[in-house]
């Protein structure tokens, strides 16, 4: 299926929607109109954050909506990849990260010794497909396997008119052309989250370790860095393939694998990969929100990542707890969240949105 919106557009859109939804004050002191099931409060001054590419497009029209009406507030978010977006909190250049993986082993050591008094806590933010997004002449719908993806991306397969390829496309005319495979060449959650995935359903074919980083034993394909870097390659190089969150698909038009995951192909799509999100159980403790995505679903897109907004529950600096918390509590109010799909990502709701609300809240 050839996407025919592009995410500019759209952001405009969702931009403009949210805006209506934002801080009601332009001096800082005023309550919100924000609707929902949480209100905010305008703040002043400035912070920083950085890290997931995957939200950059949320983030940039959350951001622009937020300023527009809180006017003395002004928030700098740099899309440098979930790895560099940690390296930043922890190290304390940003009042918050932005990751597709939520913090383990030493980063959430180094991560809970910034925050001193309390811990260093995952909030879900943002949902989104992982979309394998392809660039071939003629061909408006194709449908791959956990296996072929895997195979694909090891190098296994070079061909598009690969037997195995064909085989799940009947009756589509594939180019008898060697498949480019474009990756992340930065530290990237979605990166982290693709090859889970790959892990859990092609482990014959996947063999190497999930990570942030692109495995140095895969030396099949070629790397870009960011989402939006993965989709410019794609979009300029004929019979390529990249995966990306679905945003960044839309902003280049570019189509998506159809994913057969053992019970049909199903089209990635913010509705899909809603049901695969939905069924995610939480494995933080308090309100660190960490969760446990299904990938072995046959109800819904199986290929998702949700992005964490990751902050100290108690010890971040004074000066950066109001904005920071004000603005948070504006992304996850119901309003903000019920505009995200129209560029592509997966809103928080039900359950899980009011234990978000609560972990914002908590933040002092």
């Amino acid at each position: 299926m050839t996407i025919k919106r592009t995410a500019t557009i759209a952001a405009v859109t969702l931009a403009g929607a949210l805006a209506l939804a934002a801080c009601g004050s332009d001096n800082g002191g005023g309550s919100s109109s924000a609707s929902g099931s949480s209100s905010t409060s305008c703040a002043t001054g400035s912070i920083k954050a950085s890290g997931s590419s995957a939200q950059k497009n949320a983030m940039t029209a959350w951001i622009n909506a937020y300023q527009t009406s809180c006017s003395g507030a002004t928030i700098d978010y740099q899309a440098n990849g979930s790895g560099a977006g940690i390296k930043d909190f922890i190290n304390k250049q940003t009042a918050f990260a932005g990751s597709d993986s939520a913090l383990k082993d030493q980063d959430k050591t180094d991560a809970d010794a910034r925050c001193a008094t309390g811990p260093a806590i995952d909030i879900p933010m943002v949902g989104g497909a992982i979309v394998a997004a392809y660039n071939l002449e003629g061909v408006t719908k194709l449908t791959l396997t956990p296996k072929l993806l895997a195979e694909i991306y090891t190098g296994k397969i070079t061909k598009w008119n690969d037997p195995a390829i064909a085989a799940a496309n009947s009756g589509v005319t594939l180019p008898d052309q060697t498949i480019v495979a474009f990756h992340r060449s930065d530290s990237s959650g979605t990166t982290d989250n693709f090859t889970k995935y790959l892990s859990a359903q092609a482990a014959s074919d996947w063999t190497a370790p999930h990570a942030k980083d692109w495995p140095a034993s895969i030396t099949a394909g070629q790397g870009a860095k960011g989402s939006d870097g993965v989709a410019t390659s794609v979009k300029s190089t004929p019979n390529s393939i990249g995966y990306m969150e679905l945003s960044f698909a839309l902003s280049q038009t570019l189509p998506g694998a159809w994913i057969d995951n053992g019970g049909g192909a199903v089209e990635p799509t913010s509705a899909t990969a809603a049901t695969t999100i939905s069924s995610a159980t939480v494995t933080g403790t308090g309100n660190d929100l960490s969760l446990k995505l299904d990938y072995a679903t046959t109800k819904g897109y199986p290929i998702v990542l949700v992005t964490y907004e990751i902050t100290c529950e108690k010890g971040l600096d004074a000066a950066l707890v109001p904005l920071t918390k004000s603005f948070l509590t504006y992304t996850s109010g119901s309003d903000a969240q019920g505009k995200l799909s129209s560029t592509g990502y997966v809103p928080i709701t039900g359950d899980l949105l009011t234990k978000v609300q609560a972990a914002v809240a908590a933040i002092a």
